[in-house]
């Protein structure tokens, strides 16, 4: 799950405060900018919810810039750190059965063929060619 999506954010909120955030709402296969941007919305809506004052800079977030998605992970965890009270959390639970992680690309799956195998003439891996 990418942070990018937002997805994992609003576990992790849920995971502190039960309830706070609709997981059913959550697009947690989310592919496509616009379903990041609704992920933040919902994950900006319950920091609404429990007072928690910090705006997210969502239009930065979504485009994947590692920068701005290691500022926004590090003020996470330390208000992670901050509230979570050490109990047990089920995240498959919470999601009713959702799965967390996309669907493969089917382009992904095109390019990642495996290697068709070598003839019996052709040098391997561990032989050199003659020359």
């Amino acid at each position: 799950m990418f942070l990018f999506s937002g997805a994992a954010y609003c576990q992790f909120m849920d995971m502190l405060f039960p309830a706070c955030i609709s997981l059913k709402k959550v697009k947690f296969q989310a592919k496509l900018e616009h379903e990041y941007i609704h992920n933040f919305k919902l994950l900006q809506a319950s920091f609404k919810r429990m007072n928690v004052d910090k705006v997210i800079p969502v239009e930065k977030l979504v485009k994947g810039r590692f920068q701005d998605n290691l500022d926004f992970i590090q003020w996470f965890k330390k208000f992670f750190d901050a509230n979570y009270d050490g109990k047990e959390y089920d995240p498959m639970e919470a999601r009713q059965g959702q799965d967390a992680l996309p669907p493969p690309d089917p382009g992904e799956q095109i390019f990642n063929l495996p290697k068709k195998s070598h003839h019996a003439n052709s040098p391997t891996a561990a032989e050199s060619p003659r020359t």
